[in-house]
């Protein structure tokens, strides 16, 4: 199969692809970074060919990264061989990933979105952390949630952070972006049930009702849900802190929410 190798550090390629380690350089192309063989398969898997995709040298002969290369050759990607070196420079990493991808981004927008297609959806507010949003989309994935919507000024999901925490699920969880009043807007036609967490909040999330399709409403890591979010929810709810800690991480929070919604 046709590749082609690449040996410098400066190379236009391999600064086009370390490049997209900026949000800057992400936004204007549309494109994003995928490390390791696992995750750039999960994207082949989807239907989603890499744009490039680069190995290191030795690896030709994997037969997952043969199915990688056919793909990225059909959608007629670009598919380089690359040193050590190169491989550590594209990931910013001492030991990276022998296989590294880059892919377009897909966003869902509200109105495509099917709320009987999942039995739950999972919205987050101005969401900070890369590695929470990662991990929340990994979890929706594993729960078979129909999607994540991204409220308000969110982290970048297509960071390599963020998409490192996600384990390939980025490919698998429908994406979506909205403004407050966007969302606002489109919650009013949501046919189920709206549940948000405070800490304030008196009812149990063991004991809330769960309508299904569930659409639940995350706060962000450090103030929660805002108020007027707060009030598009059906009820809050909350977990219960049992020992010194006040609080839960983000993501694992919306772990133990998705969770009671779905089981």
């Amino acid at each position: 199969m046709s590749a082609r190798t690449i040996t410098s550090l400066t190379n236009p390629t391999v600064k086009a692809v370390r490049a997209l380690h900026m949000r800057k350089e992400r936004d204007e192309t549309g494109l994003f970074v995928a490390e390791g063989l696992k995750t750039v398969i999960e994207g082949v898997e989807t239907g989603h060919a890499p744009k490039v995709l680069m190995y290191g040298q030795g690896a030709a002969d994997h037969p997952l990264l043969q199915n990688a290369i056919r793909a990225t050759l059909q959608a007629r990607g670009e598919v380089i061989e690359v040193t050590q070196d190169i491989l550590a420079k594209v990931s910013r990493r001492d030991n990276p990933q022998a296989v590294v991808g880059v892919f377009s981004q897909v966003f869902k927008p509200l109105t495509a979105i099917e709320p009987a297609a999942a039995p739950c959806f999972v919205a987050l507010h101005r969401v900070r952390d890369p590695g929470n949003l990662g991990t929340i989309i990994r979890t929706a994935d594993a729960a078979g949630c129909g999607g994540v919507i991204l409220v308000g000024e969110c982290c970048d999901p297509w960071s390599v952070e963020a998409v490192r925490a996600t384990m390939g699920s980025i490919f698998a969880v429908p994406l979506t972006m909205a403004t407050e009043a966007e969302f606002t807007d489109w919650r009013a036609t949501w046919p189920g049930s709206v549940v948000g967490t405070l800490l304030s909040a008196e009812v149990d999330h063991r004991e809330a009702v769960y309508a299904r399709p569930v659409l639940l409403l995350m706060g962000n890591e450090q103030q929660g849900l805002t108020p007027d979010l707060a009030a598009l929810c059906d009820v809050n709810v909350k977990i219960p802190m049992r020992g010194r800690a006040d609080s839960l991480n983000l993501s694992v929070a919306t772990g133990v929410m998705i969770y009671a919604a779905t089981g």
